[in-house]
């Protein structure tokens, strides 16, 4: 990717680089912020999740994309309104590093309305910091002005992605997901193209007497992969919480300083390390419940669930990114309510072909549409710029060069919905148990008949009286329900390669996997 030499648009006035404390300032000015109990701002904005509909790639040709697109000359429309609005407009800059290694890390530039400084706020905490102002020149800017409206969009909102020229532009949504994605979504661009392949995935160190284990937890936003990685196992560290970059030979990169965490649902007792990070003063908070008394409800979801908070990982305990080797194991996250089990072990040619299936149920995080849906996303991955098919042969060929296991994990149901009271649900504890019996290989497996991967006959952690959370087949099979588990495995199997087919540069390897 060329560095990118776009100027800024002059603005109206432009803060360029204000502290943290300067930020908060500006921010707690907003109409639509209020400080909770704990000191922090927690911000009600008027658009709840990323907007997968109102988001194109600005491309020479978009007609020979499979993801949504549109034409330069309409990304250069785009930009000339947005740069006339901005010439009225008080601006800030933040200026940061994604990624904080050296060797592999990434100038990146937000520039965004001063009367949306949470936004701002936000960004500042998951960027590293810049060691050299004077020398430091973007790569990667994200130009936003959540109060422009573009008609002819959806909800007058579009969001351009210009990967050759570095630039992604935002107009009229307020999410801060829109700046976070904007600079990562570009970032999955550069990290392809030297090599490697982006993972929408959080990174955690497990102690066991074997040494340390290096984990990525791959999992579409709302399906557990940030509980997943902060969860505690022999006193493990969170490293990352949402992209890193697996390059061949297996080295891994992160993205972020700090975590842009879902809070909905969130308790001291199951998720400690979370819940202590987004009640201190320097944590924002975006859209979460909070009484006249500054008092928040994590569990009102009455505004919405897509609750949201950031904050910097220096404000908890956490493992240093920068020593950070290659990886020992991979999690593919699909929360599920039938015949998925809690886990299952799989092959090189199989982890390829269930991480481009992208199995999951839609949570709010990726809005209206997606919320309770039966999913799949390449990759879990919905940022990556490009056709799909290269994702999975990517991931298979950096499987060929480096040693890593890969196993599935459900984080929802087995049996069936929530509703359904045959069915039952995977705990956090059951999820940890297995995390930590993975790190310290302890699970002992058994080939399923019905899928070819291996599922666990025994964790320790998890009592035998739920064992069906780990082995569905004997589940449906002990309630009288095997001829509606052979129906559910047959609708996938077929289901699942019709999908994969649609994919014609995947590689028939991975195809066959799900036959």
């Amino acid at each position: 990717m060329a560095k990118q030499m776009t100027p800024l648009p002059d603005g109206k006035s432009v803060r360029a680089n204000p502290s943290p404390a300067e930020l908060k300032q500006l921010a707690a000015k907003m109409p639509n912020a209020r400080e909770t109990r704990y000191g922090n701002l927690n911000v009600q904005t008027e658009v709840l999740a990323r907007s997968k509909a109102s988001t194109f790639l600005i491309l020479d040709d978009p007609e020979a994309s499979s993801q949504q697109a549109t034409s330069r000359e309409e990304g250069d429309r785009i930009a000339r309104l947005q740069d006339e609005y901005i010439a009225g407009r008080d601006m800030i800059v933040v200026d940061g590093f994604i990624g904080d290694d050296p060797e592999f890390r990434t100038a990146a530039r937000l520039y965004i309305e001063e009367s949306n400084a949470n936004v701002a706020g936000m960004q500042r905490q998951l960027y590293f910091d810049v060691d050299d102002p004077d020398s430091f020149e973007p790569e990667l800017t994200v130009i936003y002005t959540p109060n422009l409206a573009v008609e002819g969009y959806p909800n007058d909102r579009v969001i351009a992605v210009d990967c050759e020229r570095g630039v992604t532009r935002v107009c009229n949504s307020d999410y801060f997901g829109e700046s976070k994605k904007g600079g990562l979504r570009m970032w999955n661009k550069l990290v392809y193209d030297r090599g490697g392949l982006p993972l929408h995935a959080g990174c955690k160190v497990i102690p066991t007497d074997s040494g340390d284990k290096v984990g990525l937890i791959v999992g579409l936003s709302g399906t557990g992969k940030t509980t997943t990685t902060f969860t505690r196992q022999n006193g493990s560290l969170p490293v990352q919480d949402d992209f890193v970059a697996m390059m061949p030979g297996g080295k891994v990169y992160a993205t972020e300083a700090g975590c842009f965490a879902k809070t909905f649902a969130l308790s001291a007792e199951d998720e400690p390390t979370i819940y202590d990070a987004v009640t201190r003063p320097e944590a924002y908070l975006e859209n979460v419940s909070q009484d006249e008394l500054g008092e928040l409800d994590f569990f009102d979801t009455s505004y919405t669930q897509n609750g949201r908070a950031t904050f910097s990982f220096s404000s908890i305990e956490a493992a240093d990114a920068r020593e950070l080797q290659s990886a020992d194991f991979l999690l593919i996250l699909n929360r599920n309510e039938n015949i998925i089990p809690a886990v299952a072990h799989l092959n090189a040619e199989q982890a390829a072909a269930y991480f481009m299936l992208g199995e999951t149920q839609g949570t709010s995080a990726g809005g209206a549409e997606e919320a309770g849906k039966f999913l799949r996303v390449p990759g879990t991955n919905p940022f990556f710029p490009d056709d799909h098919d290269h994702q999975g042969n990517r991931f298979l060929e950096l499987m060929s060069e480096h040693q890593l296991d890969v196993y599935l994990m459900n984080t929802g149901r087995v049996g069936g919905p929530d509703e359904d009271d045959r069915s039952l649900k995977v705990r956090i504890p059951h999820s940890s148990a297995i995390v930590k019996s993975i790190a310290e290989g302890t699970i002992e497996w058994e080939r399923d008949p019905d899928f070819g991967y291996d599922v666990a006959s025994s964790v320790p952690g998890i009592d035998e009286s739920d064992s069906g959370v780990l082995r569905p087949r004997e589940l449906y099979a002990a309630q009288g329900r095997l001829d509606e588990y052979t129906k559910i495995v047959d609708r996938l199997k077929a289901e699942r390669a019709e999908y994969l087919s649609k994919f014609p540069a995947l590689s028939e390897e991975i195809v066959a996997a799900v036959r």
